[in-house]
């Protein structure tokens, strides 16, 4: 891949993640500001979306592109995505972020008129163990499978998103996710 920074070129998905390996291999900081560029404005949105505030959403955002410049040699493009792969540092800095601050976790399907203040105690440590036990569950799934849940449901993809992200066929990606569900529940069944 030229190492020239193009702009206004559109990439696909095997771009980003041809891209994301030889930074991998190179170090090559021309790779990596086109990375910056086109990422941290999506995971500074996604973060935004997870219900912190634009400064805390910043600081995450520099620390998650810092992480892909640092952790680049852990990418495994036949896992999954360069965005998958982001976007999960991301994630995983929100998340230590949050507990650190011992911030509140919110879910927007779960948001009613507010509750007593004893029932938004509870609510809270409910999601966060309720939270935990997921991530426990997703981690048993295969990798395609956590693949196309994590964009389903975390990044809010739709199918024939997934399908030109990761190239497979829009029938696999239903059908990984109706898998990878029906794993979920067995598994969250048998007390993950």
């Amino acid at each position: 891949m030229d190492n020239v920074v193009v702009m206004n070129q559109q990439f696909s998905s095997s771009d980003w993640s041809d891209m994301l390996h030889q930074l991998s291999v190179e170090k090559d900081k021309t790779l990596y500001v086109q990375l910056f560029r086109y990422f941290a404005p999506r995971v500074k949105s996604y973060i935004t979306r997870l219900g912190l505030v634009e400064s805390a959403a910043e600081e995450l955002t520099q620390e998650t592109m810092l992480s892909v410049w640092r952790k680049a040699h852990m990418y495994n493009r036949s896992k999954a995505a360069a965005s998958t792969w982001i976007f999960t540092l991301a994630r995983n800095h929100s998340i230590d972020w949050m507990r650190k601050q011992k911030y509140p976790v919110y879910s927007i399907d779960e948001w009613n008129e507010e509750p007593e203040e004893s029932e938004t105690q509870a609510h809270s440590g409910e999601q966060l163990v309720t939270a935990d036990r997921m991530e426990k569950a997703i981690k048993k799934l295969p990798e395609s499978q956590a693949q196309v849940i994590y964009m389903s449901f975390f990044e809010g993809r739709s199918h024939s998103d997934i399908s030109e992200r990761i190239g497979i066929p829009l029938g696999s990606v239903k059908s990984r996710i109706r898998l990878a569900s029906e794993k979920l529940k067995m598994i969250w069944r048998d007390g993950a």
